[in-house]
C-alpha cells in the first residue's frame, strides 16, 4: 500500500522528483538584501495603510496551484527528453515519432552544413523561428522566408521600422566560393569575369581593396562583360595580407603577402579571396569560376584554387537608422583597442572585461564599405548594467563542467591573424557556440548563490559529445555602402554554427525580422535593384518568373471561369521593343499574311531578349559609341573620366556633342529607370511602359478633368489583345489593324520589373527601358524648346496590363544621376 500510495502521489505531481525542500540561510539573506526589504516593506505598508490581515475576498484556494494543464505539458515535456536520451545513448533501436525526429534534429547544431527536409530542401539555421512567423517557401533549394502572414500587406510598418528602427534578414542563402593563388593571376580572373574590373577603379579605392580595407560589388558575366551573359551581382573581398610568401614555403603557410607587388621572382603573393553569390545562381556562378581558374592555369601554368564554402559561413544583414546602436548593445569585443579595433589582445574567460566603444560603428568612424575584424562574447553572456552602459563585466564559471567541453578562447594573448584563421582557413575547424544547457546551468547557479539558497542536486548538465566549445565568436562587419536614399546598414560574416546566438540576441534587442516580400519593399523604397526581380538579363530572374507564372495560373484555374482574369504575359516579352524601334527606324520589318509584325529575334541561353544592361556608365558609353549612328541625348555619370555635370548639359544649347548610337544593330540595350508618377497612377510589377506623342503630354499635363476627354486610354478590346500568346508558349505584339485602334495605340519601349510599395514617402517604379528609344524621346522633348525649360526627366507612359488607361510618368535613368555602379543590390 506505501509503494501505491508513493505511486499516486508521483502521479498526482506530475512526476516531479521529491528532493528535500532547498535550504536559505536567513542571516545572510537578511544581511544581503536588508535594504531591498526595508524598501519593500515601506511600500507594502503605505498601500495597505499597515493592515496586513488578509482580506476575505483575495483568498485562494490551498490547491490552486495545481495547475493541470501545465502537468500535461510537463509530462509530454519529459516523456520528449526520455526519448531522446534513449535513442541518443541507447543500445537498442527505440521507434519514435516523426515529431521527436525532427525536433532533435532542427534542435541541434552542428559545426558545418544545413540541415535537410524530405526533398533534400535546405534548412536554414533559424527555420524552427522563422516557420512559426512567417510564410515559408522553397526557392533556390531552400525553405525561406515570404513574408508574415497575410495578404502580401504591412508595407508601411517595414518601411517606418526601415526608418526609424532597425531591421534584421537572414542571409545565409549567399554562399562564398573562395579562390587562392597568386595575386595576378586572380586579378586576371576577376579582370576577365567581372564588370566593373578591380582595374577600372581609382588608385585610391584599387589599393583599400586589394589590401582587404573595403569590399566591392560587381556584376558577374560568362566571358569577358559586358557583352557575354550576366550570371548575378557578387560581392568579393580580399583576405588582408602584410608578409610575402617564398614560392618554396610549404603551401600550408599563413600565405601572407605584401601589398606591393614585388620584383623578387623568388617571391610571390599568394592571396586568397572570396566572392559571395546569390544562391539562385550559384551553381552557374560556381561552374564559370572554375572554368576560369582552369582556363588562366592553362595560358600562365599557375594553379589557382577555387572552392565552396557552403555550409560553413553565414551572412546577417542589419539595416535601419538604429543599426549602429544594436550592434553597439550586442558585439561586445573581447578586447578592446584605442587606435584599431581590429586588434585583438588578451582575452581571459575566467573575467572577460567588455569595454563599449560608443563610436565604433557609427558613419562618421567607419567609411563606406569598410571591413572590421573582431572577436566578439558571445552574447548571451552579455548582461546589461543598468547603471553604467559603457563597460560590462562577464562571469563565467571556472570549474569545468565536463571533460569534453574546452573553450578555445584561452588566456593567452590572441592577435589579428589568428582572426582571419578561423574564418579564411578553409582547413580549420569553426567552433561552435557552448550549448544552451550548460550557460542556463551557470546562470541558474549564479541566481542560487546570489540568493544564498544551497542546491542540494547541483548536477552537471549533459551535453553533447563534440569535442570542443567556445565562448568568443570570429566575424567581419562589413559597412554597406550610403547609395541614395538607403538606410546604414551591416553584413555579419560569421560561422554558420553561431547564427542562431546573434540572431536570437538581435531580435530581443528590438531588431524586426524581414523575408523575401518585406526585403524588397526596402529596396524599391530606396530605389535599389533587388536581386533576381531587377536583373532581366540573367537566367536567375527567368526561372523565378515562370515558377511566379506557373503559381499565378494555378490559382486562377481554382476560380470559376466566369471570374477569372485573362492571361497577361509574365515574364514581360522583352523582344517586344525591337518592334518599336523597327517602327522608328523604317526599315527591318516585316509582315505576315495576317498583318501581324514579325521580326526575327534569337534567343541567347534562354533569356527573353536579345541584348545587354547597361550597369555601368563606361558600359553604356561603350554602346553608345559602338552601337549608334543617331544623335541621342544620353549622358551617363562617369566620375573616373572628365565629365560634364547632367545640370549644365541641359543649359547649353543644340550645338552640344551627342552620343552617336548605331542604330544598325538588333541588340537591345537597356538601362534601369525610376518611374514616378507625374498627378496620379499606380504602377504594378509588370506593366508596360510606352512611348508618348506630344500632344499626350500637354493633354495629360494640363487636364484637371476626369472626364474621357482628359485621359489618354485604349478600347477596353484591347486590353487583353495588347499581347497575344503564340501556340508555343511565347507572348509577341499585337500591331493594330483597323484606324480607330491604331490611333489609340502605344508602342512599348520598357516594362516595369517593381510596383509601388504601399506606404513609401515617394513611390516610385523601378523599370527596364531601352537606351535608344529613350534618347529618341528626349530628343523629341527638348526639340524646339528653350533650354531652361528642358527637364532632365523623360515623358513617359505607364498602362497596367489589365487596366485600360495611360498614366503620365517622369522616367529618371538610374545612371545619369548617381557617381556609382547599378549593381550594388539587396
Amino acid at each position: 500500500m506505501a509503494t501505491t500510495a508513493n505511486g499516486n502521489s508521483k502521479k498526482r505531481d506530475g512526476g516531479l522528483s521529491s528532493l528535500a525542500p532547498r535550504k536559505i540561510n536567513v542571516q545572510k539573506f537578511s544581511e544581503a538584501r536588508a535594504p531591498e526589504l526595508e524598501s519593500l516593506h515601506s511600500i507594502v505598508s503605505e498601500r495597505l495603510n499597515k493592515d496586513f490581515r488578509s482580506k476575505r475576498n483575495k483568498r485562494r484556494r490551498t490547491n490552486s496551484y495545481n495547475n493541470q494543464p501545465a502537468k500535461k505539458r510537463n509530462i509530454k515535456r519529459q516523456k520528449s527528453q526520455s526519448l531522446i536520451g534513449q535513442v541518443s545513448g541507447g543500445d537498442h533501436e527505440v521507434k519514435i515519432t516523426r515529431r521527436v525526429k525532427r525536433r532533435m534534429e532542427l534542435k541541434g547544431n552542428p559545426e558545418t552544413g544545413f540541415c535537410t527536409s524530405g526533398d533534400g530542401t535546405k534548412r536554414l539555421r533559424t527555420h524552427v523561428w522563422h516557420a512559426k512567423r512567417f510564410t515559408m517557401t522553397k526557392l533556390w533549394g531552400f525553405h525561406l522566408p515570404l513574408g508574415l502572414h497575410g495578404r502580401g500587406r504591412g508595407s508601411r510598418d517595414v518601411l517606418k521600422q526601415s526608418r526609424q528602427g532597425v531591421l534584421v534578414h537572414d542571409a545565409s542563402y549567399h554562399i562564398a566560393v573562395q579562390l587562392e593563388g597568386p595575386e595576378g593571376s586572380l586579378l586576371s580572373i576577376l579582370n576577365m569575369l567581372l564588370e566593373p574590373s578591380p582595374s577600372s577603379h581609382s588608385k585610391e579605392v584599387f589599393d583599400s581593396i586589394l589590401t582587404g580595407g573595403s569590399y566591392e560589388n560587381a556584376m558577374l558575366y560568362h566571358v569577358e562583360p559586358p557583352v557575354s551573359q550576366a550570371i548575378a551581382p557578387v560581392t568579393y573581398m580580399w583576405r588582408p595580407s602584410k608578409i610575402p610568401k617564398r614560392r618554396n614555403e610549404e603551401k600550408g603557410g599563413d600565405g601572407i603577402g605584401t601589398d606591393l607587388p614585388v620584383s623578387d621572382k623568388d617571391h610571390e603573393d599568394f592571396r586568397k579571396l572570396w566572392v559571395w553569390i546569390h544562391a539562385s545562381s550559384f551553381s552557374e556562378g560556381y561552374a564559370i569560376l572554375k572554368v576560369a581558374c582552369q582556363k588562366q592555369m592553362n595560358e600562365t601554368g599557375v594553379s589557382v584554387d577555387c572552392f565552396s564554402l557552403e555550409g560553413q559561413l553565414a551572412k546577417l544583414e542589419i539595416f535601419g537608422s538604429k543599426a549602429s546602436h544594436l550592434l553597439q548593445k550586442t558585439l561586445h569585443p573581447a578586447t578592446s583597442t584605442s587606435e584599431n579595433p581590429s586588434i585583438l589582445r588578451k582575452c581571459s574567460m575566467e573575467k572577460a572585461e567588455v569595454k563599449n566603444v560608443a563610436d565604433l560603428y557609427t558613419e562618421e568612424n567607419v567609411s563606406s564599405g569598410a571591413i572590421l575584424a573582431q572577436f566578439v562574447i558571445d552574447p548571451r553572456l552579455i548582461l546589461t548594467s543598468p547603471h553604467d552602459d559603457r563597460t560590462v563585466s562577464v562571469e563565467t564559471i571556472k570549474t569545468e563542467p565536463t571533460e569534453s567541453v574546452e573553450t578555445t578562447t584561452n588566456t593567452e594573448a590572441e592577435t589579428f591573424p589568428e582572426v582571419f584563421n578561423c574564418l579564411w582557413d578553409a582547413n580549420s575547424e569553426l567552433t561552435p557556440p557552448e550549448e544552451e544547457n550548460m550557460l542556463c546551468w551557470e546562470k541558474h547557479q549564479s541566481r542560487m548563490d546570489s540568493l544564498c539558497l544551497d542546491d542540494p542536486a547541483a548536477e552537471v548538465p549533459k551535453v553533447s559529445s563534440r569535442p570542443r566549445s567556445s565562448r568568443s565568436c570570429p566575424l567581419l562587419l562589413l559597412k554597406h555602402k550610403k547609395l541614395g536614399n538607403a538606410p546604414t546598414g551591416w553584413s555579419l560574416i560569421l560561422p554558420l554554427s553561431w547564427i542562431k546566438v546573434f540572431w536570437n540576441a538581435f531580435v530581443s534587442k528590438g531588431a524586426h525580422a524581414i523575408g523575401q516580400r518585406e526585403k524588397r519593399w526596402v529596396s524599391c523604397d530606396d530605389g535599389l535593384p533587388f536581386f533576381p526581380s531587377d536583373f532581366p538579363d540573367c537566367k536567375a530572374y527567368s526561372s523565378f518568373t515562370l515558377s511566379e507564372a506557373a503559381d499565378l495560373e494555378e490559382k486562377a484555374q481554382r476560380r470559376p471561369p466566369a471570374i477569372r482574369p485573362f492571361r497577361i504575359p509574365i515574364p514581360p516579352p522583352w523582344n517586344s521593343i525591337h518592334v518599336t524601334r523597327s517602327i522608328g527606324e523604317g526599315s527591318n520589318q516585316k509582315f505576315s499574311s495576317n498583318g501581324r509584325s514579325v521580326v526575327e529575334i534569337s534567343s541567347y541561353g534562354g533569356n527573353l531578349f536579345d541584348g545587354i544592361v547597361a550597369r555601368t556608365s563606361d558600359s553604356l558609353t561603350t554602346f553608345l559609341q559602338t552601337f549608334t549612328s543617331d544623335n541621342m541625348l544620353l549622358f551617363p555619370h562617369n566620375t573616373s573620366k572628365p565629365s560634364t555635370d547632367l545640370m549644365m548639359t541641359l543649359q547649353e544649347d543644340d550645338k552640344k556633342v551627342r552620343a552617336q548610337i548605331h542604330q544598325s544593330s538588333n541588340k537591345l540595350c537597356l538601362v534601369r529607370v525610376l518611374l514616378h508618377a507625374f498627378k496620379e497612377g499606380s504602377f504594378e510589377e509588370g506593366a508596360v511602359v510606352c512611348a508618348p506623342t506630344l500632344a499626350d503630354i500637354s493633354l495629360l499635363k494640363s487636364s484637371c478633368s476626369e472626364g474621357e476627354d482628359g485621359r489618354v486610354t485604349i478600347p477596353q478590346s484591347s486590353v487583353s489583345s495588347y499581347f497575344q500568346e503564340q501556340p508555343c508558349g511565347t507572348w509577341e505584339l499585337n500591331v493594330p489593324e483597323d484606324t480607330l485602334t491604331e490611333q489609340s495605340h502605344r508602342w512599348p519601349i520598357g516594362f516595369v520589373t517593381t510596383g509601388f510599395v504601399r506606404g513609401s514617402k515617394k513611390p516610385a517604379a523601378e523599370a527596364f527601358c531601352d537606351a535608344v528609344l529613350l534618347g529618341r524621346l528626349r530628343d523629341e522633348q527638348w526639340r524646339d524648346k528653350d533650354v531652361r525649360r528642358r527637364k532632365k526627366q523623360i515623358y513617359v507612359l505607364v498602362r497596367n496590363l489589365r487596366s485600360s488607361a495611360f498614366r503620365l510618368a517622369l522616367a529618371t535613368i538610374v545612371l545619369e544621376q548617381q557617381d556609382y555602379c547599378d549593381v550594388h543590390c539587396f
